[in-house]
């Protein structure tokens, strides 16, 4: 029986995550794919408040939301660390860490909005990205601590690959190569790393679920 579990969904950004620190720590695990659609009695047993995935569960103990759970793995499995040691450098990481917690939920809009609202979403979004590239990113660095990978990149994640797939399906572009150089090298970065590369959902399976999934929350309501 496993020590460490991690029920999640493979097209969550979430998930996926906690999957690249497991990975990334050399952590065994067993992964339990959830149906969010009909969430079975596990889920709703270890994350009884929010009944959402990611949940790790650990010796028999849960811990929910996708940053908490790193951090947890972080402190509980110390080797290949993905925080700075230097108490600045980890102060800044985490500011970084909860600049990505606070800005994620709102650039999914991109693939949930139409019209007046979907303009709005892209210049938030547009914004996010400014705000990432003129302070977050150190020119001629590889990844946001340097030249290692490390959880802020982890942390937005949702920019290196799902961010193009809402575009895609919006009919828009935000993420322009030419507007965010230092971004876009990142995210090249952070995909051609074997860990994240091997375990990234695929692109056009994301988009054939997230565009029906727009379908339905767009279409008319019945009168």
């Amino acid at each position: 029986m496993a020590v460490v579990k991690l029920l999640g969904t493979w097209l969550s950004p979430y998930s996926c995550k906690v999957i690249w620190a497991l990975k990334l720590k050399g952590i065994p695990y067993e992964y339990i794919e959830e149906d969010l659609s009909n969430k079975s009695p596990m889920l709703l047993q270890y994350n009884p408040v929010h009944k959402k995935i990611p949940v790790l569960v650990h010796d028999g103990k849960p811990i929910c939301e996708s940053t908490v759970i790193l951090r947890y793995i972080e402190e509980t499995w110390p080797q290949n660390p993905l925080l700075p040691i230097d108490p600045y450098e980890r102060a800044v990481a985490l500011f970084w860490i909860k600049y990505a917690d606070d800005k994620n939920p709102l650039i999914p809009k991109l693939y949930r909005t139409t019209g007046e609202e979907l303009e709005q979403a892209a210049k938030e979004c547009s914004e996010i990205l400014e705000t990432i590239e003129e302070h977050g990113l150190i020119e001629g660095k590889k990844f946001f601590g340097g030249d290692e990978i490390n959880m802020v990149d982890i942390s937005f994640c949702l920019v290196a690959h799902w961010l193009g797939v809402f575009e895609e399906i919006a009919g828009l572009k935000v993420f322009e190569p030419h507007k965010f150089p230092k971004l876009n090298s990142w995210a090249q970065n952070f995909k051609s790393v074997p860990v994240i590369k091997e375990n990234l959902p695929d692109a056009d399976k994301i988009f054939a679920v997230l565009k029906h999934r727009r379908e339905t929350l767009l279409a008319p309501k019945p009168n």
